[in-house]
């Protein structure tokens, strides 16, 4: 499912969705800023697609100061068993964000906190994955966690980028930051229903981003 509707958003507000770049070598020399730019962050929401993100799902708020940026999914789970449908072993949902700063600056990802809930049978194992990597650049940063069953609980994974590793949108270019996450459960033999969920209220994803100032 895909939505291409387009809402730009001011920092401390909450869109309800219906539905990394080569960085310059000058980059390096910037100086990294630990707090947030001085000034207004706006993140545009342009697309939404997935199986587990369909239209009027997923919630998108950033922080009020431009420090992070929340994802609330309300259906979205992975499932197989016991009169599972087929499809239903992997879901996914990608989004694709334009994060406005003030001139003279850039941002990178630095940490990624999911939060959700699992039941699994004995024998089942569930896989929780984020990719993110900004528009037209063949890098991309990924970190992914898995539960063995018997598994019956919330679960909580924080993430954290290496500093030197870090990859910062290109300054003075237009690139979107793509998210792609990924739930799936690989059933085992045994009879019932396993699932692995990042949905409702107490479930979500939030990217930590940084910030530094570009090169004169």
């Amino acid at each position: 499912m895909k939505n291409t509707k387009r809402t730009v958003i001011a920092v401390s507000a909450a869109l309800l969705l219906p539905a990394l770049a080569a960085a310059h070598s000058a980059l390096a020399s910037s100086t990294v800023s630990a707090a947030p730019p001085p000034g207004k962050v706006t993140m545009e929401v342009v697309t939404v697609n997935g199986s587990g993100c369909p239209p009027g799902t997923t919630t998108v708020t950033p922080s009020h100061d431009g420090a992070a940026l929340t994802v609330t999914y309300r259906r979205y789970a992975a499932w197989a068993g016991d009169a599972a449908p087929p499809t239903a072993f992997r879901q996914n949902c990608q989004l694709n964000v334009r994060v406005n700063g003030p001139d003279g600056y850039t941002y990178a990802v630095t940490g990624i906190e999911t939060r959700g809930h699992a039941h699994l049978q004995r024998g089942v194992s569930a896989l929780q994955r984020t990719t993110y990597y900004f528009q037209g650049d063949s890098r991309s940063q990924s970190v992914s966690h898995t539960l063995q069953g018997p598994y019956d609980d919330d679960w909580h994974f924080t993430d954290t980028t290496d500093p030197s590793t870090r990859i910062y949108k290109p300054c003075d270019t237009d690139r979107n930051l793509n998210i792609n996450t990924e739930l799936r459960v690989s059933p085992g033999d045994g009879p019932g229903t396993s699932f692995i969920a990042m949905e409702s209220t107490y479930a979500d994803a939030v990217y930590h981003l940084t910030w530094k100032h570009c090169p004169a």
